[in-house]
């Protein structure tokens, strides 16, 4: 391949001669009697390779030399001096300028060919390793341009929710769904929180592929008022359905309810987790299930551990980045730093910024890795949403606003099937009750828990008066769950219209015996009746709170309620007794 090369020599006969002989060699010239004059063509013509005389006139050959190296930047252009100088000194200075080679006066033909030949060869591996160089940063580019726009998509899907709550605390690199890590909390509509930690195996973005379902599926089934047990059973299926062999994701579910005292969990493949007491006590929640996306449908459980919590408890959570933190000495803090940690915890210190400084202390990095997640959840009765106000937009009018409907659920179906979503759904249908949603499922949900686990399990509330009764209902409820033949509880749900709102009458029957709420300490919800700051037996008061009237029919197992609704420009005020 001819080349373009740039022949600076003042003096006229020799620049000629050296001219022929690369002509001849089959090379294209271009000649310069100076260094000005030599370092203004390089900049005009780029020259492939330069054959530069050491001394000339205006600039000598060494600043010229310099010049060109700067004008050449990242392109490999050989220089090679052409001198009669022969002292090492000389001949160093000439190599410090930027030289590459000398060619001694006179030249040789031969040795111009192996030398000019010689320098092409490393001028075309040069080329060829900056154009790989340039495509690895090409490709590197596009790749975060995909990351960017995966985690733009991603963070739309998966907002954070509920974590920015004053009871959440909370450390996710802000790459962390590429490194295979998920955290997402949502507060359900009747109350409570769901939080979800996830660890996918793999890194980049088949990790964050498979996270984009699940959040998905955890905000969306959140929000429609599912509960644990029916988000984890779909995450399984539609991970199991998606993900190649050998990829699956660690995880870890919780269901916090304080308002019930219960806490719900299920583990599969995280580190523990731990419910950290006010008092100062620890319980573990450790992995029990295999990770989601491993197991057909029929053979997955989402069966979750029960705990009676209190206000001021902490639940810690976290992924496997936390206890394999290593020292300089590749030494893990490991989940016995971790228990040490939490079991040197003062009265009234947060969990959080003790197991941040544990594990930097024993790192020695200020700042913690991208590679590990970490929350911790205070259990705390949160305030109720305030109604939306304002103008209700057009596109909020349209919808069913004067119907009837009945829906009974039979059988096994009571222990298989959650029907407080497809409710919800059907009384969202009124437009108007849409920024209702939480006050709606809350008056469903007490009225579903009541009629299932009082009316037709016969559960006792009494036994939540320890923490051994409180695990002693659970069990029981499981099993009775089991033997639900003969038994339905029937939702007879209407709604009409009226200046400025609605009314919604829910009544709730059941198969069950019933019984007296007004001489037991059992409520319409079936819950004890909160006793020195216990949040059980809270259910007569929220649904007389929140509803027009509440009317209990028969023995107790044929419940009656009555909700009026407004559009908020019309909405009368509250009763302040109410609250």
């Amino acid at each position: 391949m001819p080349l373009k090369i740039l022949i600076a020599e003042d003096s006229n006969s020799d620049r000629l001669i050296l001219a022929r002989l690369v002509e001849r060699l089959g090379h294209e010239v271009v000649e310069a009697g100076d260094g000005t004059e030599a370092v203004e063509l390089f900049r005009k013509t780029q020259p492939d390779l330069v054959l530069l005389d050491a001394l000339m006139p205006r600039m000598d050959g060494m600043e010229a030399a310099r010049q060109m190296k700067l004008l050449a930047g990242e392109r490999l252009v050989p220089l090679i001096f052409l001198t009669s100088l022969s002292g090492a000194s000389d001949l160093a200075r000439c190599l410090e300028a930027g030289g590459d080679d000398f060619l001694v006066k006179p030249y040789n033909r031969v040795i111009l060919e192996a030398k000019i030949n010689a320098f092409n060869r490393m001028r075309a591996l040069h080329q060829a390793l900056s154009d790989q160089r340039d495509q690895v940063r090409q490709h590197n580019q596009q790749l975060l341009d995909e990351q960017r726009t995966a985690r733009r998509v991603f963070d739309n899907v998966a907002h954070t929710g509920c974590l920015d709550a004053p009871n959440i605390r909370y450390h996710a690199s802000p790459l962390s769904v590429f490194n295979g890590d998920v955290l997402f909390a949502a507060e359900r509509p009747g109350g409570g929180t769901l939080v979800f930690l996830g660890d996918f195996t793999g890194h980049g973005l088949p990790a964050a592929i498979g996270a984009m379902p699940v959040a998905e599926i955890f905000y969306g089934m959140a929000a429609k008022g599912f509960g644990a047990t029916d988000i984890l059973t779909e995450i399984n299926r539609k991970l199991r359905q998606i993900l190649p062999v050998g990829m699956f994701c660690c995880g870890l579910m919780v269901e916090a309810d304080l308002k019930h005292g219960s806490l719900r969990a299920w583990n599969g493949g995280v580190p523990d987790g731990w419910l950290v007491r006010a008092t100062g006590d620890r319980v573990a929640i450790p992995s029990r299930h295999l990770p989601l996306g491993v197991q057909a449908a029929d053979r997955f459980s989402a069966a979750m551990t029960t705990l009676e919590v209190k206000q001021g408890d902490w639940l810690v959570l976290m992924t496997d980045g936390f206890p394999e933190a290593s020292d300089r000495d590749g030494v893990c803090l490991g989940e016995e730093g971790v228990r040490s940690v939490l079991a040197g915890l003062e009265p009234g210190q947060e969990p959080f910024e003790a197991l941040l400084a544990g594990m930097q202390q024993h790192t020695g990095e200020p700042v913690p890795a991208d590679d590990l997640t970490l929350c911790c959840l205070q259990m705390v009765i949160a305030d109720a949403p305030e109604p939306a106000t304002g103008p209700v937009p057009d596109s909020a009018l349209a919808g069913p606003s004067d119907w009837h409907c009945v829906y009974e659920l039979r059988h096994q179906s009571l222990a298989d099937f959650n029907p407080l979503p497809l409710l919800l759904h059907i009384c969202m249908e009124v437009p108007g009750l849409r920024s209702r949603s939480g006050e709606i499922y809350t008056l469903l949900s007490e009225l579903y828990n009541n009629a299932l686990e009082h009316g037709v399990l016969a559960l006792s509330s009494e036994w939540k008066t320890s923490s051994d009764g409180f695990s002693q209902y659970y069990r029981e409820r499981a099993r009775r769950l089991g033997n639900t033949d003969g038994h339905f509880i029937r939702f007879t749900v209407s709604h009409k219209p009226h200046s400025g709102g609605g009314t919604l009458t829910v009544i709730c029957e059941d198969s069950g015996d019933g019984f007296d709420f007004t001489s037991s300490s059992d409520t319409v919800t079936g819950s004890r009746v909160g006793q020195n700051g216990d949040y059980s037996g809270r259910g007569l008061e929220i649904l007389r709170r929140v509803a027009r009237s509440l009317t209990v029919h028969g023995r107790g197992n044929r419940v009656e309620i009555v909700y009026d609704w407004w559009f908020p420009h019309v909405a009368p005020r509250r009763k302040c007794a109410d609250n």
